[in-house]
């Protein structure tokens, strides 16, 4: 099959998948399928919080396993759609189905913090997962797909309804927003003052996270949808299109320094290793560039689309396929071997903490990897009691 094929039947095949988690978002369910989420993990005090595919915070206490989950996250929405489907299956998902939870929990203190596809943000204090504020109060926004991040006790996060919102940390006041031309999928990334995030409108936007102010004269074009996670580095802002690009970018005015064209999206956030660029793409490929200039050192060519943020384990970049295969590229020979293959479908990013990596599938269930070996522990279970 020739790569222009696999191309399109890879953009077909997502396009479906953004059109599905859309409508789901709109109408609480669609012929029976659900936004599932692919929440990675966020580690603080040896314990591991993961947003479950039941819609619920975990927390796991990687010392002895034990696990607390927060009461599970609903969507009023759901229960006006009760009755458009038959009683034998094939309908919409009762209130109590859990709320999809795409962004990874990132924790500040004794505060833990998630958004919901159901439109709401949600901070729980770390030692008993109670809910300490929820925002709207009373409403609810547009799905949230994109991450949170905090910077300066304040929250950051942009949302399907194509506004870029910022919180106070401690309780849930809005600060500002910032409204681009379309929705917002993607987690942004702060550096130095600056929030960096991208649209569905096709542009990357800059913004003051004091104000919530461009801070650009004009955002970066490009000719894609752009949902991937930035990453700065040296001055530069380093992205992934579904125009099939990725781009580096001046952090200061936005203004393009070289891109490189897949032959697929570029949705994963890269990584940088010794002044190299590691980025996975949905063609299958690994692309080792220098960061400055975006020369190619080398393609490696792991079989399987790459969707999932990768981690880095001391000389090794950790990388999921969307087939659950695992691999580690050593970034000194940059070459890949083979860790392990889970035989279950990875979305979600990858969490590292002492030598073991941590993902979770759509089972309900944390894998856990050792990340020198290779060899898969027993997973465990994110399941709660209803």
């Amino acid at each position: 099959m020739s790569s222009k094929i696999k191309w399109h039947i890879g953009r077909i095949v997502l396009l479906a998948v953004m059109i599905i988690m859309v409508g789901a978002a709109a109408f609480g369910c669609i012929s029976g399928i659900s936004p599932i989420g692919w929440s990675g993990g966020a580690v603080s005090d040896n314990t591991i919080y993961v947003g479950s595919r039941e819609g619920r915070l975990v927390a796991l206490n990687l010392n002895d396993d034990s696990r607390q989950w927060a009461n599970k996250i609903t969507n009023a929405a759901t229960t006006s759609f009760l009755s458009c489907g038959s009683s034998t299956g094939g309908g919409c998902s009762s209130a109590s189905t859990g709320v999809a939870i795409y962004g990874t929990p990132v924790v500040s203190g004794n505060l833990v913090y998630i958004a919901g596809y159901n439109g709401k943000i949600y901070a729980y204090t770390t030692g008993t997962l109670s809910e300490r504020w929820v925002y709207p109060r009373d409403s609810y926004l547009q799905p949230f797909v994109g991450g949170l991040v905090i910077d300066g006790g304040k929250l950051y996060i942009g949302c399907a309804d194509g506004k870029v919102y910022a919180f106070d940390a401690a309780t849930g006041d809005k600060l500002w927003e910032f409204a681009t031309g379309a929705k917002i999928w993607a987690t942004p990334a702060i550096s130095g003052g600056t929030l960096y995030i991208g649209s569905f409108d096709k542009k990357l936007y800059a913004l003051d996270t004091t104000t919530g102010k461009e801070k650009w004269e004009q955002p970066f074009e490009t000719q894609g949808a752009n949902m991937a996670t930035p990453l700065v580095y040296n001055g530069i802002v380093y992205f992934g299109s579904l125009d099939r690009n990725l781009y580096a970018v001046n952090a200061a005015d936005g203004v393009l320094k070289w891109n490189i064209t897949g032959e697929n999206w570029f949705w994963s956030e890269p990584v940088i290793v010794n002044n190299m660029i590691y980025a996975g793409c949905l063609d299958g490929n690994v692309y080792i560039l220098k960061a400055d200039t975006g020369e190619k050192v080398a393609v490696i060519n792991l079989n399987s689309g790459i969707a999932s943020k990768p981690v880095i384990v001391d000389e090794s970049i950790i990388f999921a396929t969307k087939k659950g295969l695992i691999y580690s590229v050593n970034t000194v020979s940059n070459q890949a071997a083979q860790l392990a293959d889970l035989k279950l479908e990875v979305d979600g990013p990858l969490t590292a903490y002492q030598g073991i990596i941590y993902l979770q599938t759509q089972d309900i269930a944390l894998q856990r990897i050792n990340a020198a070996s290779g060899a898969v522990l027993p997973p465990i279970s994110l399941k709660g009691q209803n």
